[in-house]
């Protein structure tokens, strides 16, 4: 099978590409001109060079592929331009899956997130069901994947055959970027998580969402999304866990949520706008933080054959992947 992959040199695309590559696909990844290559060492296929913002530059290489996985985003919770962050999730979805259907491809599988849901925050499980619509969507990251997700339903209700699969945190190696949850991993093994919020995420062992997206190639109903997700836990909980993997203290200072805005809004001014680099904590975060986004993975449980992991080995992995690469002592 003829796999067109974007974001393979991404965390989770990283895992696809792995566990597409062990059932003998023949991939063909998207990669970007400046796209560090590190994460695709070792993984059999080939490169096609181009950019979601620019589909025309990549159209002809989807001829005669058999299916396309679509991991790219741009997954990052702060952003001095957020216009780059709508087109490449939102028109460069859009896009591939409008490119997809001319070029006769029979199956295209979305990855989208666990952030389009809508949480509580009396920390009720929601499922996929849970009435949700854009204005629940905090921050642009989640609006930019909920606007795509929508391209991807409407799609399907035109007869294109599309998965939609809601990964909730995955945990785990090779998270080069690193991703704004192995932030949290690496700012804990620095010592720099003196205190935490009273919030919660459902983490998952990314082996895990990479080997359900080989099974949503054959399994799943075209329209319908799919929580991909693993252990409800709160923020607490996983410093605890970290702690007893590594050995370091974990935070006993709980923060009122206002003591976290406000820490989170000078961040952004001083870091973020005046001295231009990414801030370690914004107002989107704080604002997500007041929700636990605890969720429900029986339906794909059910349909796709998604196992639900402990957690605790994969966050080993993950600590030991960010030890072992220099991003901690």
């Amino acid at each position: 099978m003829k796999i067109f992959l974007t974001g393979a040199t991404g965390f989770v695309g990283h895992h696809v590409a792995k566990a597409l590559a062990a059932e003998g696909a023949d991939l063909l990844m998207l990669v970007r001109k400046t796209s560090n290559l590190a994460n695709l060492e070792g993984i059999p296929g080939e490169t096609e060079v181009g950019d979601l913002a620019q589909p025309d530059t990549f159209a002809p290489a989807l001829a005669g592929c058999d299916a396309v996985v679509h991991v790219a985003a741009d997954y990052r919770l702060w952003i001095r331009d957020p216009e780059a962050m709508y087109r490449a999730n939102v028109d460069g979805t859009r896009e591939l899956l409008k490119m997809a259907r001319e070029a006769g491809v029979p199956r295209f599988v979305y990855t989208s997130s666990v952030a389009t849901m809508h949480f509580r925050t009396d920390g009720l499980v929601i499922n996929e069901d849970t009435p949700v619509s854009l204005r629940d969507m905090v921050g642009h990251y989640k609006r930019s994947k909920f606007m795509a997700e929508q391209h991807a339903i409407a799609a399907a209700k035109d007869g294109q055959h599309v998965i939609i699969l809601n990964p909730t945190t995955p945990i785990g190696p090779n998270d080069a970027k690193p991703t704004p949850t192995g932030r949290i991993f690496v700012d804990f093994l620095k010592g720099k998580f003196p205190a935490y919020m009273d919030t919660g995420l459902n983490l998952v062992d990314v082996a895990e969402v990479a080997r359900t997206h080989v099974a949503a190639l054959t399994k799943g109903t075209p329209g319908h999304r799919y929580i991909l997700g693993g252990e409800n836990l709160t923020l607490k909980q996983i410093l605890d866990k970290m702690s007893a993997i590594t050995g370091i203290p974990s935070p006993t200072v709980k923060i009122p949520f206002a003591v976290a805005a406000t820490y989170a809004f000078f961040e952004e001014w001083i870091t973020g706008r005046i001295r231009g680099r990414e801030p370690r904590a914004t107002l989107e975060e704080v604002r997500m933080g007041r929700k636990k986004m605890f969720a429900s993975s029986a339906h794909a449980q059910q349909e796709l054959g998604f196992r639900i992991m402990p957690i605790y080995p994969a966050m080993r992995a993950a600590i030991e992947w960010f030890r072992a690469n220099g991003y901690a002592p």
